[in-house]
């Protein structure tokens, strides 16, 4: 576990410069009297429900002003972690993750959830999915509770599959993802392979390629904590995937992140798309895809083990930091309780209920109906997502998709925008993880004279 002085030492030397930035937002004068609460959240079409379906809260609670701020992934996450780590107070509700949750929670960042939630009549934290209730949970409590869950899989056209003769394998494999890309294209000119993420950031381009480095047998750290970014295998995992997308991806793939892939799947100009297992609320959305119902789903492809997808949460916390952790509660519980995937279907389509956190969302008959098709790749996914399934090495950190130690929001937005340089063809692959091999060894030091 990673200490408290550990946890401070590197996340306070990297948000400094975002602070500043952070001010301003916020501002909880209430109206009539009321108390105002500020929500920071990611921007992504599950918080855009949200948002557009706020007022239900605030006809429950009219004491309670609700105020989102909603940016970008990674401006997010800076702006986020900014104020939580300097306690500044900006926010009373965040977006964090199963990365930051309990080391959060470790430096009393964040408030203790689960008296509230056992508090709160039928809230029920057994039913969250049982791995994403325990990624959240530190010394036995949840510090933050779950809007979605996610996994990583692979959707795909069927019916371009269909017209062209190609079958996807029960498991592909990478390989034969990249020979079903070329096959695509030339049965289909003009539709692009696949897309995959190429923006910069731990959380944007590194998610999936590390699910491509675990599975080619390559590791960040060795156990030892010795820096392993220009092995044979990372070498080879990395350059797979720049290949990939620069021969079969989306143009200007540099500066695609989730957002974009799923606009450019929904909109049919990609016949594959490998990334996190809520892009469902995208892709089977008949307001926002033309693909609704025409896909189909594989597991995330692997090379050299048993499976590759990754385990991950969008969760709502309060840091300690809040002044209105009731009123806060309030809204956390309205977001993520039993009810919020019913209203959230009846209001918007079933297509858009917010998958992966509760077990009960997948018992109600009208989301089973519109989820049948990737229900049961989304729990599988979810059930497999554990390091001895997905990585062929020991290492000496948690995460499939990051490294749950403090350092990484600084190297892996280090070692993404490299990978990004490199997918723009900016620089090569062995330029790139030549220079990110020399910050992760910057950050093993640390680790082997701690130890």
């Amino acid at each position: 576990m990673t200490t408290r002085r550990a946890w401070k030492a590197a996340t306070l030397a990297g948000v400094l410069a975002a602070t500043t930035a952070c001010a301003g937002f916020g501002g909880t004068s209430g109206s009539s009297g009321g108390t105002s609460i500020v929500v920071a959240v990611v921007s992504n079409p599950q918080m855009t429900d949200a948002i557009a379906l706020a007022d239900d809260f605030r006809e429950e609670h009219p004491d309670i002003d609700v105020q989102f701020v909603s940016l970008p992934e990674n401006e997010s996450r800076a702006k986020i972690t900014a104020s939580v780590a300097t306690g500044g107070g900006e926010f009373d509700v965040v977006m964090v993750s199963n990365y930051e949750t309990a080391m959060w929670a470790e430096n009393d960042w964040l408030v203790n959830l689960q008296p509230y939630a056992d508090a709160t009549d039928r809230y029920d934290t057994e039913d969250f999915i049982a791995p994403v209730r325990e990624s959240l949970s530190y010394e036995g409590d949840m510090y933050s509770v779950p809007f979605y869950g996610e996994s990583s899989f692979l959707v795909y056209r069927q019916d371009i599959f269909d017209e062209a003769g190609l079958t996807m394998p029960e498991q592909p494999t990478w390989s034969d993802v990249r020979e079903l890309a070329a096959a695509v294209e030339e049965s289909e000119p003009g539709m692009n392979g696949i897309c995959l993420r190429g923006l910069a950031g731990w959380g944007e381009n590194l998610a999936p390629l590390n699910t491509v480095i675990n599975t080619f047998g390559g590791q960040w750290f060795d156990e030892q904590w010795d820096a392993h970014l220009t092995s044979p295998e990372v070498r080879e995992a990395v350059q797979f995937y720049v290949d990939l997308v620069r021969d079969h991806g989306q143009a200007g793939a540099a500066t695609s992140g989730f957002a974009d892939c799923a606009t450019r799947y929904g909109q049919g100009q990609a016949a594959m798309w490998y990334d996190a297992t809520s892009m469902v609320n995208v892709v089977e959305s008949p307001d926002d895809s033309v693909t609704a119902g025409l896909n189909g789903y594989a597991p995330a492809p692997v090379v050299e083990t048993e499976s590759s997808g990754w385990l991950y949460t969008w969760s709502l916390g309060i840091p300690e930091s809040s002044e209105h952790p009731d009123e806060a509660w309030e809204f956390v519980a309205w977001m993520t309780d039993r009810d919020y995937p019913h209203l959230v279907g009846e209001e918007l389509g079933w297509e858009r209920v917010p998958p992966g956190s509760r077990v009960s969302t997948y018992e109600i008959p009208e989301y089973a109906e519109v989820a049948s098709a990737f229900a049961d790749p989304t729990l599988e996914s979810m059930e497999a997502a554990h390091q001895d399934n997905v990585m062929a090495r020991p290492v000496p950190y948690d995460g499939i998709q990051f490294l749950a130690i403090p350092e990484f929001q600084d190297l892996g937005t280090r070692v993404g925008q490299q990978i990004s340089a490199a997918v723009a063809g900016q620089i090569t692959v062995d330029e790139a993880l030549d220079q990110s091999q020399r910050y992760a060894e910057t950050v093993g030091e640390s680790y082997q004279e701690a130890g």
